[in-house]
Formats: C-alpha cells, sequence, structure tokens
C-alpha cells in the first residue's frame, strides 16, 4: 500500500529524489532555492535527504532566515519584474502571505539582522527594510548605482554595504547621529540620518563577503575576472587581486577566514583562495557552472550550487575535495542556514 502511495506522489510531481515525506524540520537545516522549480527545499544537514519542499514564489534568487531559525524571507527577483518577498515557515513547512512590495521592484539581495529582513531592490536603485511584527517596509535608502544587487548589514545596525553590479561599485552607509532639535540641530532635523560612500571597484562586481574579523570586504568582479580587496574601516580598495574568475557569481569566507571561495556560472571551477597569502590555492572541478555558496557554521564543510547540473556539491574543507552531492530542486541558487533555539 506503502509502495503505491509514493508512486502516485511520484507522478503528481509531490515526491522527488531523497524526500522524506513527514519528516520534521531538524534544529539545523539548510535551506536550498530551486529557480526553475520556484521551491524551497528544506535539507537535514546530517543526512543530505530534502524533509520538505515548498513554494517560493516566482524566480526565487535569495533566501534568509530570521535569527531564531523559524522563518525564510525569499527575494523574488525577475530582474525587475517583480516586487514580493514570500515567507516561509519552517516549522510548519507552509507558506504565509506574501510581502508586497509596491515601487520597489526587483528584489534580490538579502540579509536578517536586529529582527528585520534587509532587502535590495534593484530596479529601483534602493535598499529596504521589512518589518515582520509590523508587517511594515520601515526604511528605504537610495544608492543611484545601476543594479544594487547584493547587501550585508552589521550586526549592530551602524552600517550596511551593497554591490551595484552595472556601476562596478561597493556602496557603504552608515548611521548618522543628529543632534535633537533644540541641542544645536535644526528644528525638522530627521530623528537619524545616513552617510553613504560609492567605491569604485571592477566591473561586474556581484558576489562579495566580509571577513569574520570584520576589517576586509572581498568583492569579486565578474566581468574583469578580478577580486577587490577593501578595507572596511577607511572604505578603500588595498589591493585588486589577478584571481582569474571571470563571471564570478558568489564569494564567500571560510568561518575561520582563511580561504574564500569563489564561484563562476562561466566555467568547471570553484577557486579557492588564501586570504593571507592572496593567492589560489586551489581549482576545484564541480560542474558546468555554479552560484550560490554557503558554509556549515561548524566550518567543516561548504555548499555550492552547481545551478546547470540541478546539484549541490558538498565540499570537506579540511581536504578541500568534493565529498557528495545533494538534488535539492532544478536550477539551485541562492542558500541560507536556519537554526532554531539561537
Amino acid at each position: 500500500m506503502m509502495w503505491k502511495i509514493d508512486c502516485i506522489l511520484a507522478v503528481a510531481g509531490l515526491m522527488m529524489p531523497g524526500l522524506l515525506p513527514g519528516a520534521d524540520t531538524p534544529t539545523a537545516a539548510l535551506l536550498v532555492l530551486s529557480k526553475s522549480e520556484q521551491t524551497l527545499a528544506i535539507v537535514d544537514p546530517g543526512s543530505h535527504q530534502v524533509v520538505a519542499r515548498i513554494p517560493s514564489g516566482p524566480d526565487p534568487h535569495e533566501v534568509v532566515a530570521s535569527t531564531d531559525g523559524r522563518f525564510a524571507f525569499i527575494s523574488n527577483y525577475g530582474g525587475g519584474r517583480y516586487n514580493t518577498i514570500s515567507v516561509i515557515d519552517l516549522v510548519g513547512q507552509k507558506a504565509l502571505p506574501t510581502v508586497d512590495l509596491g515601487a520597489l521592484r526587483g528584489p534580490h539581495g538579502l540579509d536578517f539582522q536586529g529582527g528585520m529582513v534587509w532587502f535590495t531592490a534593484e530596479a529601483a536603485k534602493v535598499i529596504g527594510r521589512y518589518d515582520p511584527a509590523s508587517q511594515k517596509i520601515d526604511l528605504v535608502l537610495g544608492t543611484g548605482q545601476n543594479r544594487t544587487h547584493m547587501i550585508a548589514v552589521s550586526p549592530d545596525l551602524k552600517w550596511l554595504v551593497t554591490s551595484n553590479v552595472s556601476s562596478a561599485t561597493m556602496t557603504f552607509i552608515e548611521k548618522k547621529s543628529v543632534q535633537a532639535p533644540g541641542a544645536g540641530g535644526p528644528m525638522n532635523a530627521p530623528p537619524q540620518d545616513w552617510d553613504e560612500t560609492v567605491v569604485a571597484v571592477g566591473r561586474g562586481a556581484e558576489g562579495f563577503d566580509i571577513s569574520p574579523d570584520g576589517k576586509e570586504l572581498w568583492a569579486a568582479n565578474a566581468q574583469d575576472g578580478t577580486v577587490s580587496i577593501l578595507d572596511v574601516a577607511s572604505k578603500k580598495v588595498v589591493q585588486t587581486l589577478a584571481a582569474d574568475v571571470t563571471g564570478a557569481n558568489r564569494l564567500k569566507f571560510t568561518p575561520d577566514g582563511k580561504l574564500v571561495f569563489v564561484s563562476t556560472l562561466r566555467g568547471p571551477d570553484l577557486t579557492i583562495l588564501d586570504a593571507a597569502t592572496r593567492r589560489t590555492v586551489k581549482r576545484l572541478k564541480i560542474g558546468r557552472g555554479a552560484a550560490g555558496i554557503q558554509m556549515e557554521p561548524g566550518g567543516a564543510r561548504a555548499y555550492v550550487a552547481c545551478t546547470p547540473d540541478d546539484y549541490v556539491v558538498i565540499v570537506d574543507l579540511q581536504s578541500m575535495e568534493v565529498t557528495g552531492r545533494l538534488e535539492a530542486g532544478k536550477q539551485p541558487d541562492g542558500m541560507a542556514w536556519a537554526v532554531r533555539g539561537r
């Protein structure tokens, strides 16, 4: 009887290889988006089995989890056609009402800090902040740059940074102290303000990451095939590496800050750089191209989405070798960790 039920579900498209129907979401889960199937897969990192697949909304590109690991937020990109963020209940394994961003079209990059969802809206050339508690967008800041794509927000909420692909820039946005009215400041002064610093990097700057110590930002320049290294304190480029990463999509530090992974959609290699020597230490063959990169919080493994090949490779961070792969849907891309109990 169970075999017949499984066959019926498979024909209906409700099952996939490795799916564990009815399984609970693990306390620590890997989230993987499938662009073509428009789903979010919840993956058990112990067994590498998919425990659930949930509709993600159209053209899902990036995903981020809330700090408590109970909810996921997904940007529905569409190159500027769409203006929504999908919300997923990870414990209940179901989609919740979608966030309508109105005129803020082309949401892409995401971060979750201070209980808020921070996002880029590429077509509107802005970043925004969504408050899940009030279910309102409570902040919008313009960048004035073309294709404001990825975003990272400091844990203390004092600054954030975006990559702007077509402008070949990074934008640092810092919270500015404003004197209260009547205390030396103008009577109509806003409660807070933000200063922006635009830094020229290489052409096609997209994927970037900040070193675990918070001192450096590394940005991969897809068109130039280079990596720009910026000093976060001074907001200046201190070095440009001829890393040969044409078509670079994402860049990630390992949790210990010693290595930097760069994926590319234009070739079979995952490039691994030594953060101290600034040299390439390995080019790992993983498929026909790759996009999203996620580091396991414990620092043992990296997961790289091989979008053209419909799988995610698992890389051991000690041996720097591929030790396996998982299937979480066709055209995997954005990934995130959801950890409950933090």
